[in-house]
């Protein structure tokens, strides 16, 4: 098995309280898990944490 690493996490509250955390390895996976749990999610309150992403991107980032 190769080195599998999951580029995104998703933090996520569900409508009746329930919390999911999963991870995607690619956009693209991560478009498609969000397109099927749409209608289950708050999306206010949806995170997606890039773990790649350059540190100082993240310092300089705003959030909503």
């Amino acid at each position: 098995m190769g080195n599998m690493t999951n580029r995104y996490v998703v933090n996520a509250v569900g409508k009746g309280g329930q919390i999911y955390l999963t991870h995607c390895q690619d956009k693209h996976t991560l478009k498609k898990w969000v397109a099927e749990h749409k209608h289950e999610l708050i999306m206010n309150e949806l995170k997606i944490i890039d773990k790649k992403r350059h540190p100082l991107l993240k310092l300089f980032s705003f959030n909503k």
